[in-house]
């Protein structure tokens, strides 16, 4: 069975230690996956919220390009109702050359109300925004001039000054949790992580697949089709789980925490329990041994038909020590098991 395996990171703030000691061991932790290599390093976008501490990837991701050689990386997802598409077109073309073309390009509509609402936007407007948004980044990143009319955006024969380095443009990454956004994501060429829990994975993994097929594409040609879970690999089993609890525990507090402090009612509770060993009962995350990883991960796959896996090794206040070996362990013991 092969896979191929990435990684999802919120860079979420545990409560250890300054944002400036947690941007650094991040980096390192880039560092020691470009060394393993991991396919890609996918980094969420949200605001006002410990649970993400880049709310500006490009920035973050300018360093990253800075620190690895061959790792790709982007955002999973850049929330288009929160940029000027123009704008988003020009760091989109910066990465891109930083990196010599090592970039993957997410755009979305973001998960979040409260984060759309603190920069004045309607969320309800949001998939709408993020479709007129998308289809101009993209014309924008193929085109030497661009026009357009629309109902959030206008503007005439504005000058786009250089092209990504990759053509027509960067690897695009959806992130959808239902089928019919599994079959738009198919349609447009990109690639998808889901993060629902493995009994919902199957029907959108095979709406993908049938909606490729319908388009008479090539089976071979086929971008990811992939799922993220929180990962912890240890020497045991117990040790594992001595890590995993306390942190996820704290992750956890971090996913609900805007919701909570603007008084609504946290949507994903039920794909987000409060602690590790529910989440582990459901499939959503793994934490233990070599071997015990492996197998978890043998059986996801053949359950849900996925090909891609990101995994979430660093999360809430685990100590960096204990990332840094969980990582360690998966690219020795577990990766080239699928390859």
């Amino acid at each position: 069975m092969a896979l191929t395996f990435g990684v999802f990171d919120h860079v979420d703030h545990g409560g250890v230690g300054s944002v400036a000691e947690l941007f650094d061991n991040r980096l390192k932790l880039v560092e020691q996956y470009d060394r393993a290599g991991f396919h890609a390093y996918h980094v969420a976008e949200h605001h006002s919220t410990p649970l993400g501490m880049a709310p500006s990837p490009s920035v973050y991701l300018a360093a990253v390009a800075q620190r690895t050689s061959r790792l790709r990386f982007g955002p999973l997802l850049y929330v288009t109702p929160l940029y000027h598409p123009l704008r988003v077109i020009e760091e989109v073309v910066m990465l891109d050359h930083l990196s010599h073309g090592r970039l993957e390009l997410g755009l979305g509509r973001g998960a979040s109300p409260v984060e759309i609402g603190s920069y004045g936007i309607d969320p309800e407007t949001a998939p709408e925004r993020n479709r007129e948004a998308t289809e101009i980044i993209l014309k924008g990143l193929t085109s030497d001039r661009l026009d357009h009319e629309g109902r959030f955006y206008q503007f005439a024969n504005v000058r786009i000054a250089a092209r990504p380095l990759q053509r027509p443009h960067p690897p695009l990454w959806a992130a959808p949790i239902e089928p019919e956004r599994a079959r738009a994501a198919a349609r447009a060429n990109a690639s998808m992580v889901t993060l629902v829990p493995n009994a919902m994975v199957r029907p959108i993994a095979d709406a993908y697949r049938d909606e490729w097929r319908i388009l008479g594409h090539a089976p071979e040609r086929m971008p990811f089709v992939g799922l993220f879970r929180h990962i912890v690999v240890a020497d045991t089993d117990e040790q594992a789980r001595e890590i995993v609890r306390p942190a996820y525990r704290v992750w956890r507090h971090n996913m609900a925490f805007l919701w909570e402090w603007a008084g609504i009612e946290f949507p994903i509770g039920m794909i987000y329990p409060g602690e590790f060993d529910a989440l582990q009962e459901m499939g959503s995350g793994i934490a233990g041994s070599p071997e015990t990883v492996r197998r978890y991960i043998e059986k996801t796959a053949a359950e849900t038909g996925i090909d891609y896996l990101a995994g979430d090794f660093m999360f809430g206040n685990m100590p960096h020590e204990a990332a840094s070996r969980s990582i360690d362990l998966f690219a020795r013991a577990i990766m080239p098991a699928f390859r």
